[in-house]
């Protein structure tokens, strides 16, 4: 297997959890790995390769200007190491649509492909997690984009969590068809008709919806994907506070957290991001997968990971096919 190219530049860890991870995933997955950014800020003593790349695109900066002007930044640097064949994947936790961008025009589009998409996981307790697309990358979206982003959703869950039909719904404010935007009513006639494979639609879904295992692909423009996705995580870290707060508030409560705690760490690490490493980037041809800004080293061990498992599941050919060139 080629190298994974990590964006060791990235993120608001940058580059200490990167490179830990870096190392780790090398170690931990047996895979081989290349860190890419400036040399004398990752040093040498991680034993892994570097590939330099003197810029950094930051975390405010405008993704398509930065990345038209900064051609040795460390994001453009990974995304020529996968379309160059010196490296299966790449991983970044830093400016996401600079990511996105780079991973775009360097590697391209697949054949058909109108616009790639993000595809986030989203934790279901208990079950395997929604795919959520697209959740960020196109702010304002046609109805057959989302057509689109439904056939790719499908084949990730396939491919990823072993769905072997898949369950597509349309994010909307009602179940019944003629809830929704003009887009989702538009995009709800489309996919009633749309080929699939052997993923089903089963119509519109609510937010509710998301985190249960009623449903395993869920379609919705960036802009509403992304806010669902922030609302979420935003939800689940205020309940994890509170309920820290609940359980060191008296010594009673202490000694029932005791109790509980053995029951409640699985369950905090299936709702925790790092768990899941990042997001897929679908429709560019080359793996690319978005980690979270905050990435520790263990997000990047497990970004690594759902490369690692997306190169070796050819899921840029499955995608490939299931994306008719008109």
């Amino acid at each position: 297997m080629l190298p994974i190219a990590i964006d060791g530049m990235g993120g608001d860890k940058a580059p200490g959890e990167i490179i830990e991870g870096a190392r780790r995933a090398a170690d931990e997955l047996g895979v081989p790995v290349v860190l890419v950014g400036r040399p004398e800020e990752l040093g040498t003593d991680h034993g892994l390769e570097v590939i330099a790349a003197s810029e950094v695109i930051a975390m405010a900066a405008d993704p398509a200007s930065s990345v038209r002007n900064m051609k040795d930044s460390s994001l453009v640097r990974a995304a020529e190491a996968v379309r160059d064949g010196k490296a299966s994947a790449m991983i970044s936790a830093g400016n996401t649509g600079a990511t996105m961008a780079s991973a775009l025009l360097r590697m391209g589009r697949i054949k058909g492909v109108r616009r790639p998409a993000i595809a986030t996981p989203i934790p279901v307790p208990g079950s395997t997690p929604t795919v959520l697309l697209d959740a960020g990358a196109n702010a304002e979206c046609q109805a057959d984009w989302l057509v689109q982003f439904a056939q790719m959703g499908a084949v990730l869950a396939r491919a990823r969590y072993g769905i072997a039909k898949p369950r597509v719904g349309l994010l909307s404010i009602g179940e019944e068809p003629g809830k929704g935007t003009p887009l989702v009513k538009e995009t709800h006639a489309l996919l009633a008709d749309a080929p699939l494979g052997e993923a089903t639609f089963i119509g519109n879904v609510e937010g509710r919806d998301v985190m249960t295992d009623d449903v395993d692909v869920i379609v919705t423009d960036g802009f509403t994907g992304n806010v669902t996705l922030k609302t979420l995580e935003g939800s689940l870290r205020a309940l994890v506070n509170a309920l820290f707060a609940v359980f060191a508030a008296n010594d009673e409560a202490k000694a029932a957290s005791d109790a509980l705690m053995p029951g409640l760490l699985p369950l905090y690490a299936q709702l925790d991001p790092d768990s899941y490493g990042g997001a897929m980037l679908l429709g560019v041809d080359g793996v690319c997968i978005i980690s979270h800004g905050s990435s520790s080293a263990t997000a990047i061990v497990n970004a690594a990971r759902v490369a690692k498992d997306m190169v070796e599941g050819d899921i840029v050919g499955l995608l490939r096919a299931a994306i008719q060139p008109e």
